[in-house]
């Protein structure tokens, strides 16, 4: 059992980003429509909030459960969002 954890927590650290490698990021998509202020804010917490569900779906569709899903949906989350900005 710990065996099979430990594995799937490796895979989820390990699996390339795949839901938004080739979009932009959040932070990339604000700067380029020119938001600021409450707008960016606003564009900021929904495209967190889409991502968030998109890396859930991703996690739940490759299999990754428990503390492995919620390492894999951080990562996957924080590369969607981009560096903030």
């Amino acid at each position: 059992m710990r065996t099979i954890w430990l594995g799937s927590w490796m895979l989820a650290a390990l699996l390339p980003l795949t839901s938004f490698a080739e979009g932009a990021s959040c932070t990339a998509s604000a700067t380029e429509k020119k938001l600021a202020g409450a707008a960016k804010t606003s564009f900021m917490k929904k495209c967190e909030k889409d991502a968030t569900a998109t890396c859930d779906a991703a996690a739940v569709e490759k299999k990754i459960y428990g503390a492995a899903k919620n390492s894999f949906t951080r990562k996957c989350v924080k590369d969607a969002v981009g560096a903030a900005g």
